[in-house]
């Protein structure tokens, strides 16, 4: 599925932010683990979480989805079991990792398949720690096909992660809390902390504390978890289209209402504000362990900056949204330290500098980022430009976004992929002025 932009268009309006895809996911491997009654409102029915699910009923989990959308998780007579077919969690990274934390301490035996983005995708910093709990892991070159078979995991099982990762961490969790095994994870700096914080919503025994620069978490080897129905919150990754799509057509203003504000995720306000953007955030509050906010985008002048160090895996997810911005900035915006965006679904850094160069964007291409050469000026292309998503969700959304600062029509191709992680994109744009064309 390609899609066109249309030129010189504004994003304005108030709009709800869609649910955020790495809660819906945990909540959902949480929730069946309990085993209790509970109901899960504002998940997000993107292909990424509907995979998880998917996974999860096929060991016996017993999810349903009412004709709302509200999501029930019920008590079930029989313990998970084993599967004869291989789990497929289609393209969804945070599924897989997470899952096999969650199985492999379960003690099941299972197999693991996905899509071919998926299945290029390296699982080795997962299955090094969980090897090293006591899984008994088996994989194609630390790739898909992965399987697991019953293991004996130690009592107590401490781990420093080389390379900051809340997926590793959270799959080093969630197998301790499914086979009663205490964890200490020491991260060298704080990652996003959803598991955490969920876990510690339901009752888990979870300690965090600062060690210098590090960030360590404990998991007591005994936790009652007692399940409660469960809001999820708007996934601030998906408002970020949205906001640097206000900031770069000059809107005259964009309301985005119920956004998931936890620190570990606010990086990309914080780097857009760096570079001028003018974003109010109102009506603060808690909702499930979890803050949110609404947020007001106002006319802004952008200007490039830097990014770099700390403030990288707080925003790594982000990087090619705020490319997208750094590209109508005035002045140079230089990343660097984001070396992990080569082994997302795509490699990141590559697919933003193709993009660059097809709309003729001046831009140099690091081993571990860019330097992005910005105007606030609208892109002069020729109608026929055309722009590769390389499969990958957030690169067709960047450039879709791109599309409103250019005098030309654009062509996004294979935007299929959207559907992982923003279902309604196309709609929810066009109810705030910016139409995509199939």
């Amino acid at each position: 599925m390609n899609l066109t932009t249309s030129p010189n268009s504004k994003i304005f309006g108030t709009v709800q932010c869609p649910g955020d895809k790495s809660i819906s996911q945990r909540v959902l491997m949480i929730g069946a683990l309990m085993n209790q009654e509970m109901t899960v409102d504002g998940f997000l029915h993107a292909e990424d979480p509907l995979s998880t699910m998917s996974a999860l009923n096929q060991i016996g989990a017993g999810i349903t989805v009412d004709k709302n959308g509200l999501v029930h998780l019920s008590k079930r007579q029989k313990i998970f079991q084993n599967a004869e077919e291989a789990l497929n969690l289609g393209n969804s990274g945070t599924g897989l990792r997470l899952m096999l934390g969650l199985t492999s301490g379960m003690g099941l035996n299972l197999s693991f398949c996905g899509d071919e983005s998926l299945s290029s995708r390296p699982m080795s910093r997962v299955i090094k720690p969980l090897t090293e709990m006591g899984a008994n892991i088996e994989a194609s070159n630390g790739m898909l096909p992965i399987s697991l078979s019953p293991a004996l995991f130690h009592k107590q099982y401490t781990y420093e992660l080389p390379v900051a990762s809340a997926q590793v961490k959270s799959s080093i969790l969630l197998a301790g809390l499914a086979s009663g095994v205490g964890v200490e994870i020491i991260e060298p700096v704080q990652t996003r902390d959803h598991t955490e914080r969920m876990l510690k919503h339901f009752g888990a025994n979870v300690e965090i504390a600062s060690k210098g620069s590090k960030n360590v978490i404990q998991l007591s080897p005994s936790n009652h978890l007692q399940a409660t129905d469960y809001t999820v919150v708007g996934d601030i990754s998906s408002a970020a289209f949205l906001i640097v799509g206000a900031l770069i057509s000059n809107s005259p203003g964009l309301e985005i209402t119920n956004v998931g504000m936890n620190p570990s995720r606010t990086g990309v306000l914080e780097a857009l504000k760096k570079m001028g953007a003018n974003i109010e955030v109102k009506n603060q509050r808690l909702e499930s362990g979890e803050p949110c906010a609404d947020l007001a985008v106002k006319k802004s002048t952008l200007k490039g900056v830097e990014l770099s160090g700390d403030i990288i895996p707080n925003i790594i997810d982000e990087i090619p949204i705020l490319s997208i911005a750094a590209a109508f900035a005035e002045g140079e915006t230089v990343i660097r330290d984001a070396a992990e965006l080569r082994v997302k679904e795509s490699d990141r850094l590559k697919a933003v500098s193709d993009g660059f160069s097809s709309l003729g964007v001046v831009h140099k291409n690091f081993e571990d980022g860019m330097c992005i050469s910005g105007s606030s000026d609208t892109l002069s292309i020729d109608h026929s430009a055309s722009i590769k998503s390389h499969d990958d969700h957030r690169i067709a959304m960047s450039f879709l976004i791109a599309g409103l600062k250019c005098s030309q029509p654009i062509i996004v191709e294979d935007c299929k992929n959207i559907f992982t992680s923003f279902p309604n994109f196309i709609e929810l744009t066009s109810s705030v002025g910016y139409r995509l064309e199939k």
